[in-house]
């Protein structure tokens, strides 16, 4: 799978998948927030300040994790961006 970019309202959002993650990284107004999730995609929900950055907290939902990425940007959850490739991402 290639790399999806979607950006709306200053946020870009990144989807990527990895040997061993799916990754959703988001920038914007000098701050980032990552979500990642193993390849297989049944595992829990890993928030990061990046990609490659350590996980701060764990979900089941993606609905939580998107509120947590947000909050890491200091923006309303409804206005990230969700490449279509990571819209399945959760338990």
């Amino acid at each position: 799978m290639t790399e999806q970019t979607r950006t709306d309202e200053g946020i870009t959002a990144r989807y990527d998948e990895t040997e061993s993650e799916r990754v959703l990284a988001f920038e914007g107004s000098g701050s980032s927030a990552a979500i990642a999730q193993n390849r297989e995609g049944y595992a829990m929900l890993k928030v990061r300040p990046s990609p490659d950055g350590d996980e701060l907290e764990r979900y089941y939902g993606f609905d939580m994790a998107l509120d947590h990425a947000a909050e890491l940007l200091g923006v309303d959850p409804g206005t990230l961006p969700v490449p279509e490739g990571a819209k399945d991402m959760g338990m």
